[in-house]
C-alpha cells in the first residue's frame, strides 16, 4: 500500500496522530505500507519537528521523503532573488499563480508531477494494491488518480475536512462546476472510499453528490490512549487552580482576545478563578510567524493575570502535561463543520472540559453527556468568564466516580477503535474477488 502523507511523524502537526495510526493499523491488518511525505527540512521551517511522534509509528512501516519544499516559507533574504526581495508581494502572488497551473491549490498544486512520478516509480519497483491520500493538501489526491489511471491501482481518499467545504465559516468553498469541483468529482466517483471526520460533513458530501453518498465514511479522530494519564492531581483550591490549553494556535486572534478577556474578568468575580493560572502549551502559528505573532503578543499582555506559554508539547509528554492541570480549555474556531481533535483527548482525561468555541459546532455534539463539561456559549467574555467558573467548582467538586464517568464517555472514541474497521473494510475492498479497482470512463469536460 502507498500511503501519500504530507504531514507523517516527525512533522509536528495534528495530523500526524491520524496519520500514524493509520499506517499502524494497516501494518495490523498485514499491509507493506509505504509512506509518501516530504523531507524534515521542510516542517522544520513549517510546523517544526518533534521526533517523539517517530517512536509511534510502526518499525516496518517504510518512510519515502520527497525533496519538496514550500518557498513562501523561506526566511533567509539571501536567498531571495531581485524580484521577490524588491516586491515581496508581486513574487508571492506569482508563486501561488504558478502552482495553480497543475492543480488547483496554490501553494501545493506546483508538487503534482513530483508526486505523480514518486508513485510511478514506487509502484515499479513494488506493485502496489492500493494507494490511500490523505488531505491536505489535497494535491495528493492527483498523485493517487494518476496511478489508477494509468496502471490501474485502486484508490481510496482520507479527506478529513474535506474540500468544497468550508468548515471554518460553513458553506460552500468551491461551486461544482469550477476547476476545484471538477476535480473533487472526478476524484470521488473513480475512489473506493472517502474517509471524513464527522456527520455534518459527511452529510455535506452525500448531498452535493448523492450518487455518490454510498461511498462516503465517517472515520473519527479518536484519541491516542497512550497521551492519556493514568490519573490526574487533586486540586488544590487553596493554593488556585492549574487551567491549560493544548494544542496549536492557529484560530483569528480576536478569539485568543475574547477567551483572554473573559480569563481577566473571571479573575475579577470568582476568588477561586483569581488564585488559578492559566498555562497555554502547543504551536503558535507556523512557518516565520512561529512564535512571532498576535497570539505570543496577546499572552504577553496577560502575564499579569496568570495567563503563560509553556511552548510547544512533544507527544510523550503529554500525559504528563495533562496530569499537571486542574481544567482543560477546549479553544477552538469553526461551527457545525468543526470538530477538533483534542476535544476527544480533552474528555478522555477525567478532566474538567471548558469550551470556548460557538455553541453549534461538531465539538459540543461529540461532549454532550460528559460530566465534566461546562457547555459552550459562544465567545462574549462575559460568558466565558461564567464558564471558568463553573469549569473551575467543577475540578474541586469532581469526585473518582464523576472522573470514571467522564472516561467512559470518550472510550468510543479511542483512535484504533475509529480507524481499525475503516482499515478492514478498504482491505476487503481489495482482496475480493469482484474487481472493484478496475478503471472508469473520466467524466467529461474533467481535466486529466
Amino acid at each position: 500500500m502507498i500511503y501519500l502523507a504530507i504531514g507523517f511523524p516527525p512533522a509536528a502537526k495534528s495530523c500526524a496522530y491520524r496519520m500514524t495510526e493509520t499506517a499502524n493499523q494497516f501494518i495490523a491488518q498485514g499491509w507493506d505500507v509505504t509512506v509518501v511525505t516530504i523531507e524534515q527540512e521542510s516542517w522544520e521551517r513549517d510546523f517544526g519537528l518533534d521526533h517523539t511522534l517517530s517512536d509511534r509509528v510502526d518499525p516496518a512501516v517504510r518512510v519515502v521523503e520527497l525533496p519538496l519544499v514550500r518557498a513562501d516559507l523561506e526566511t533567509d533574504l539571501r536567498k531571495y532573488r531581485e524580484d521577490r526581495a524588491l516586491n515581496p508581494g508581486g513574487w508571492i502572488n506569482r508563486y501561488r499563480a504558478a502552482g495553480m497551473k497543475s492543480f488547483p491549490e496554490p501553494l501545493f498544486g506546483g508538487w503534482k508531477g513530483d508526486l505523480e512520478k514518486a508513485v510511478l516509480r514506487l509502484h515499479r519497483e513494488k506493485p502496489a494494491d492500493l494507494v490511500l491520500a490523505t488531505c491536505v493538501p489535497y494535491v495528493t489526491q492527483a498523485a493517487a488518480y494518476k496511478l489508477w489511471q494509468s496502471e490501474g491501482v485502486p484508490y481510496a481518499i482520507d479527506y478529513r475536512d474535506g474540500w468544497s467545504v468550508d468548515v471554518v465559516d460553513g458553506g460552500e468553498a468551491f461551486t461544482p462546476h469550477s476547476i476545484s469541483g471538477r476535480w473533487e468529482r472526478k476524484i470521488l466517483e473513480n475512489a473506493l472510499v472517502h474517509w471524513l471526520v464527522n456527520d455534518p460533513i459527511a452529510d455535506w458530501y452525500r448531498a452535493r453528490n448523492p450518487d455518490l453518498a454510498h461511498k462516503v465514511r465517517v472515520v473519527r479522530n479518536g484519541y491516542d490512549e497512550a497521551s492519556i494519564p493514568a490519573a490526574v492531581r487533586d486540586p488544590d483550591p487553596a493554593g488556585g487552580l492549574v487551567f491549560g490549553h493544548l494544542g496549536v494556535v492557529t484560530s483569528p486572534p480576536r478569539i485568543l482576545k475574547s477567551v483572554l478577556d473573559g480569563w481577566r474578568l473571571a479573575r475579577e468575580n470568582d476568588p477561586l478563578v483569581a488564585r488559578s493560572r492559566l498555562e497555554i502549551r502547543g504551536q503558535i502559528g507556523s512557518g516565520g510567524n512561529r512564535e512571532a505573532n498576535a497570539h505570543m503578543e496577546l499572552i504577553h499582555q496577560n502575564a499579569d493575570q496568570g495567563v503563560s506559554f509553556g511552548g510547544p508539547a512533544p507527544k510523550a509528554e503529554v500525559p504528563q502535561i495533562f496530569a499537571s492541570w486542574d481544567v482543560l480549555l477546549l479553544m477552538i474556531m469553526g461551527g457545525r463543520y468543526m470538530t477538533s481533535g483534542k476535544v476527544y483527548e480533552y474528555m478522555a482525561t477525567g478532566l474538567p472540559v471548558m469550551s470556548a468555541h460557538n455553541v453549534e459546532h461538531d465539538a459540543s455534539n461529540v461532549m454532550a453527556g460528559h460530566p465534566l463539561w461546562t457547555g459552550a456559549r459562544g465567545f462574549e467574555p462575559a460568558k466565558l468568564a461564567e464558564l471558568y467558573s463553573d469549569a473551575a467548582h467543577l475540578a474541586v467538586g469532581a469526585t473518582q466516580e464523576t472522573r470514571a464517568a467522564a472516561r467512559a464517555h470518550a472510550a468510543k472514541y479511542a483512535r484504533a477503535a475509529q480507524m481499525a474497521p475503516a482499515v478492514r473494510e478498504l482491505t476487503e475492498m481489495v482482496t475480493s474477488p469482484t474487481p472493484l479497482g478496475a478503471r472508469a470512463t473520466d467524466a467529461e469536460g474533467v481535466p486529466a
